[in-house]
């Protein structure tokens, strides 16, 4: 349990030596062969040399008191100068119960259940005490901000950006930014966690491989007192209550692809009878479904049309999107116009590639991707495609946004804003060099 450093009170029992805690990291109900806990001893060399003024009324500290009967009190436990901390009590109070020994007692009782409860991980601070991750340090920080940015699948066009630009961002503001590729896997996401804590890096953003470890990611930041930004994906604690976030907003980015998907559908005039959409996504991943689910609304209502959707469910990388939309074409041979949309551009260009591998030719085909950084890829090299426009989403602005809000908190001491959405614009053939994407 964190707690501000102490240096006056009964928690000087501690810190001048008057109590030692037993039993190393043994639990709280390991006991000595007398039956007693093993969580506390007092301490009385040290105690009585020192002096007890701050036992004794008036209750002052660091003020010499006279010794009070140190032969009898020592004569009686023997040889032993450590002892239980309740066989320590019993001793005070047997012979002479003053007023004295009796606040003594008291005393060592109140300092004894407050370790304690310290000890056995138990939390003492109210709900209204507890720190939630958005809430800055009242300390201000001086010198270079040291931020991970841990990334999920950091090999991807969109990660790669968002890296670029945490890291042009931090040299402009004098902050530093490390960035850890996660892959797919949630267990190097605990374990990079807890090594960005023991390195003490002043904040951490992070794009979940897996929102399940959402609490886990949460907690370990709270107890560490670092600020945490969820990049990208949301992620909540325990209680449901949403880490600050910085990216997109997930239904909204696939409301404007199903609209565009809609209004190019309009154009073509297909009979909806012999069409079909493809919505490829990593079907346990909300930000995935909120954006398929808005997509698929979005192009009901511009199309007016009832489209029979095909949900095919990928791990969001273009070569797995490939290999599942083979499968599903091979199993919907009477389908002749495909629409295409999915969570992200690798999604969506792995469907439309094996669309066109499959023989389905690019006017049979309207592909919308979330991202532009793919799909521009054929517009560059003036391509006939399948990959008719995308929703144009900037990684850089996410990285940028998320590094200035943790060098203000860290820095400045502000709140980290609960949540930060960045902006999106639609991109075809014609204008995505004008939009500023970064076709690399």
């Amino acid at each position: 349990m964190a707690r501000e450093p102490i240096t006056e009170g009964p928690h000087r029992l501690l810190t001048h030596g008057w109590l030692s805690p037993l039993g190393g990291d043994r639990g709280p109900s390991s006991r000595d062969s007398r039956g007693t806990s093993n969580k506390l001893r007092i301490n009385l060399d040290a105690w009585w040399r020192q002096g007890a003024s701050f036992l004794t009324p008036p209750i002052r500290m660091g003020v010499p008191a006279p010794p009070v009967e140190e032969d009898r009190l020592v004569k009686r436990v023997g040889s032993r100068t450590s002892i239980p901390l309740t066989e320590g009590l019993s001793v005070m109070t047997r012979k002479s119960p003053t007023r004295r020994h009796l606040l003594a007692a008291t005393t060592f009782l109140v300092a004894a259940l407050n370790l304690a409860a310290c000890s056995s991980g138990q939390d003492t601070a109210g709900p209204a005490a507890k720190e939630s991750n958005n809430k800055a340090s009242s300390t201000k920080h001086t010198g270079t901000v040291r931020i991970a940015y841990l990334q999920k699948q950091g090999d991807q066009q969109y990660f790669v950006d968002q890296a670029r630009g945490a890291k042009e961002e931090a040299a402009k503001l004098g902050a530093e930014v490390t960035v850890v590729n996660l892959g797919t896997d949630a267990n190097k996401a605990m374990t990079e966690m807890d090594t960005a804590i023991a390195q003490k890096f002043d904040a951490i953003a992070i794009v979940a491989p897996d929102q399940k470890i959402g609490p886990q990611i949460i907690d370990r930041a709270r107890q560490a007192g670092i600020p945490l930004i969820a990049s990208d994906d949301v992620l909540k604690a325990a209680d449901g209550t949403p880490a600050p976030f910085v990216g997109f907003d997930g239904r909204r980015m696939g409301e404007e692809v199903g609209k565009k998907a809609g209004e190019l559908y309009k154009e073509a005039g297909w009979d909806p009878a012999n069409t079909a959409i493809m919505a490829v996504s990593k079907q346990d991943l909300s930000v995935c479904t909120d954006r398929v689910d808005g997509a698929r609304d979005a192009f009901t209502q511009a199309s007016g049309a009832d489209v029979k959707v095909i949900p095919v469910g990928t791990d969001n990388s273009p070569t797995d999107a490939q290999n599942k939309a083979a499968a599903t074409i091979t199993a919907n041979q009477g389908v002749k116009h495909w629409l295409v949309w999915g969570c992200n551009d690798e999604s969506e260009t792995g469907a439309v590639t094996a669309l066109q591998n499959s023989g389905v030719k690019p006017a049979n085909i309207i592909g919308v991707g979330l991202g532009a950084y793919l799909t521009c890829k054929d517009w560059a090299a003036d391509q006939n495609t399948g990959n008719k426009a995308a929703l144009y989403i900037s990684g850089e602005e996410v990285g940028r946004s998320a590094v200035q809000a943790l060098v203000s908190a860290v820095r400045d001491g502000k709140p980290l804003p609960p949540k930060t959405i960045a902006k999106t614009t639609i991109v075809d053939k014609s204008n995505w060099r004008t939009a500023g994407v970064d076709c690399v």
